[in-house]
């Protein structure tokens, strides 16, 4: 800090420390800055965590004014303070690294600081005027961390995942999209790296959808995860400090401030210590990330080539490939999504290892999971996002080669086996791979279907498994 720069003073139990006038954060925040100069990212990084923080001081605040341990005078401005932020104001002023020892009570204070002294403020009032609205005896009171941050962690993950949702139904959709469009386009199916029996383009596109509407379907089945909250809890789940009627008064006002539909947990002490219910969550999020990253997988290798590799698919060209080899095209979008799948199988066991290391009535380890969840499922939602805009919808398929590896596949003969006997088509799928020859000719030649009957039998509806076998001609008997 400069000579030149205005201060104010602010003292905690440990000494008094000088901060910037124009700062809306104070003294312990200006501990926190000191202490935990780790990441380099402050929590405004999400700015749901910092609406659910103000969401949470607001509840707080109409309730103590129901119960009538806060003046409505000094409600009121704190509620307005709260309601400011919500509207996405001062959110650079929440700076404490996002993992932090104490629990999350850095948070916690930045986020008391700042609503007093823009409640000040708005009161007409100079910023640290404590002697009027505190930190800690007004937009504190009836909390403790303990339970204002992670009841705000809940609620910022349920405003994050909202957005996830979104965006993993509007990929899901592109998939769709796509399924139709190739639905015609037959093609080479594979099981372990090798040839199988034909399908079309547009089912193995359509089976992508499907996997995401399955995990967009498991994802909100978490929101229950979410939705029991520990306020009123305060310290350890006993409640001290608080009036008896304050959690069930909080919890309502927050619902209405949020639109969330939060419950008090049954067990306070329990909800207090046990925070099993984000690791449920961050392995949900793993699936969805891992299912994601195997759905890339499979672009890349469909993509491959384009002359010496599968070739079946052509990704939208986004970027030149190499600084030395000319023309060079990457699958650059599949890349950077996998990328992000295995940033959140990462913070999956980093939230594991610190749900594991909560000892007694505390987990001390919140912050790092706070950090984790919310930037695995933010990565999430704009890897979905460029995976579709960039990526999925430009899309398009190269019939010509797909028609000809399908002509030449011995995996088509598998269709012919009920006609022809199995003995039967395995010779000839031998001398189809010899020859390179169609296997439809091999057995017309062969005398055993007529080539009416081969055509039929080896159509894109009949092959795909989109119309069912009938025909004149008899099928061997088991």
């Amino acid at each position: 800090m400069t000579e030149n720069t205005a201060t104010r003073t602010e003292s905690d139990s440990l000494g008094s420390v000088e901060i910037p006038a124009d700062a809306y954060w104070g003294v312990h925040t200006a501990r926190a800055l000191e202490n935990f100069d780790i990441t380099k990212r402050p929590i405004s990084v999400y700015p749901d965590l910092v609406n659910g923080l103000a969401a949470v001081k607001m509840a707080a605040a109409r309730a103590n004014v129901e119960l009538g341990v806060l003046s409505t005078e000094k409600g009121r401005y704190i509620e307005a303070a709260c309601q400011r932020i919500l509207d996405g104001e001062l959110h650079d002023q929440f700076v404490v690294g996002v993992i932090q020892g104490g629990a999350g009570t850095s948070t916690n204070m930045n986020a008391n600081e700042v609503i007093t002294n823009l409640a000040l403020e708005i009161a007409g009032r100079e910023k640290g005027d404590y002697s009027y609205i505190s930190p800690l005896d007004h937009t504190n009171r009836s909390q403790s961390t303990n339970d204002v941050y992670p009841t705000s962690i809940k609620i910022a993950l349920a405003f994050s995942l909202q957005t996830l949702l979104t965006e993993l139904k509007a990929l899901r959709g592109s998939f769709n999209a796509k399924s139709v469009e190739f639905n015609h386009v037959l093609k080479v199916g594979r099981t372990q790296m090798q040839d199988a029996v034909p399908m079309t383009l547009g089912q193995e596109f359509h089976g992508f959808a499907t996997t995401l509407g399955e995990d967009y379907d498991r994802l909100q089945e978490t929101l229950p995860l979410l939705a029991e909250i520990n306020l009123g809890a305060t310290a350890i789940g006993t409640g001290i400090t608080a009036d008896p009627r304050y959690a069930a008064i909080v919890v309502r006002h927050l619902n209405d401030i949020t639109s969330l539909k939060l419950s008090t947990a049954p067990d306070l002490v329990e909800a207090t210590s046990d925070v099993g219910g984000f690791m449920s969550f961050s392995g949900t999020l793993k699936r969805s990330a891992v299912k994601l990253s195997k759905i890339c997988n499979d672009l890349r290798l469909l993509s491959s080539g384009p002359q010496a590799g599968f070739g079946e698919i052509n990704l939208p060209p986004r970027q030149a490939g190499s600084s030395i080899m000319p023309g060079k095209v990457n699958p650059v979008i599949p890349e950077v999504v996998n990328q992000v799948a295995f940033s959140v199988v990462g913070a999956d066991v980093t939230v594991t290892m610190a749900v594991e290391g909560g000892q007694l009535q505390l987990n001390a380890f919140e912050p790092v999971i706070a950090h984790s969840l919310l930037q695995s499922i933010t990565w999430m939602a704009r890897a979905c996002n460029t995976l579709r805009v960039n990526c999925i919808d430009g899309i398009t398929a190269n019939e010509e080669r797909l028609e000809s590896m399908v002509g030449v596949s011995v995996g088509a003969i598998t269709a012919l086996t009920p006609f022809i006997g199995y003995s039967a088509a395995a010779a000839l799928a031998k001398t189809a791979l010899l020859t390179g020859r169609r296997v439809a000719d091999l057995v017309v030649e062969a005398d055993l279907m007529t080539r009416e009957e081969v055509t039929k039998q080896l159509s894109p509806a009949r092959l795909s498994g989109m119309e069912a076998i009938t025909t004149s001609i008899p099928i061997i008997q088991a």
